[in-house]
């Protein structure tokens, strides 16, 4: 099996970082784009797309308003996925990153989906 490498993609979005972190990290939030069922206890989050299997993931770090890590508990102890909201200087934007971890041939592949997955968020910020 080859090992993972990590990439980030970031995106401009017209919305205070409050409500993005909003979205990134509340049940409600990630399941209005991220997941069509989301559920979440005591920081174990459980997610289900199209009534498949749950995947669940916990969260290993977080800031308010600033970024939060998640870690899928079947994937190994260092390979994780983040939201890191950050404001530009230079145009007063909120800047969402992603780190997540794919294999380098699957990296494409797993940009486009978090690109289809950040236009069914920024739809439903108004963005």
């Amino acid at each position: 099996m080859s090992k993972k490498v990590k990439y980030t993609l970031e995106y401009p979005v017209r919305c205070s970082p409050g409500i993005l972190y909003d979205f990134l990290s509340s049940q409600t939030g990630l399941q209005e784009w991220f997941a069509d069922k989301v559920d979440e206890r005591d920081g174990l989050y459980s997610f289900s797309w199209d009534g498949s299997e749950e995947e669940e993931a916990e969260v290993m770090e977080s800031e308010e308003n600033k970024f939060i890590r998640y870690h899928w508990l079947n994937s190994p102890k260092d390979e994780f996925f983040e939201f890191r909201i950050d404001k530009s200087e230079v145009t007063n934007l909120t800047i969402l990153t992603i780190t997540d971890f794919a294999e380098k041939k699957e990296i494409k592949d797993q940009s486009q989906l978090w690109e289809t997955q950040v236009k069914d968020l920024f739809y439903r910020l108004g963005n």
